[in-house]
């Protein structure tokens, strides 16, 4: 199945759910965040796409000014097609509903996310840092993290710079 066909069967289902954007490579498909969860249960249990595998959601930065996305890599163990599916989230308030029930390997991928850019996965049953401590401040993956100075009294070093290294 080619990417048009999967746009199409997203959208007959839920019409409206796909937005059309020309600055996407030819295996991505950007998606309404708003039915994200119905849309990736149709995605995983219609039999035409069957992607029964969920291999690796990330974060990205767009800019200071921009939104925060969602990547979603999806493969069909049967068909052997794939997909990535990019969701858009407000920078101020970025969540979306969580995919670790419908693939269970979901669950460490969106603790990821969400520790290195702040994104909350709705519905996540554990959802807490995975990779720096629980009582860190911020999002070390957003480009406007301002790293700590201090962590319980222990200087935070800062990256050196390549003159330093020689």
């Amino acid at each position: 199945m080619n990417i048009e066909e999967i746009k199409s069967a997203i959208t007959n289902k839920f019409s409206g759910s796909v937005i059309e954007n020309d600055e996407l490579s030819k295996n991505q498909i950007e998606i309404k965040g708003s039915k994200w969860l119905e849309v990736a249960t149709f995605m995983r249990d219609n039999p035409d796409l069957s992607f029964d595998q969920l291999e690796c959601i990330t974060g990205v930065d767009m800019g200071e000014e921009s939104n925060l996305q969602s990547r979603y890599n999806l493969h069909s163990m049967e068909y052997r097609h794939k997909v990535e599916i990019v969701i858009n989230h407000d920078r101020k308030k970025p969540e979306i509903s969580s995919v670790e029930q419908v693939w269970r390997i979901g669950d460490w991928f969106e603790r990821e996310t969400y520790d290195m850019f702040g994104i909350s996965y709705k519905g996540h049953r554990d959802l807490r840092r995975i990779l720096c401590p629980d009582d860190w401040e911020g999002w070390p993956l957003r480009k406007d993290y301002e790293g700590q100075e201090s962590y319980h009294g222990i200087v935070v070093p800062k990256i050196k710079e390549e003159e330093e290294w020689e």
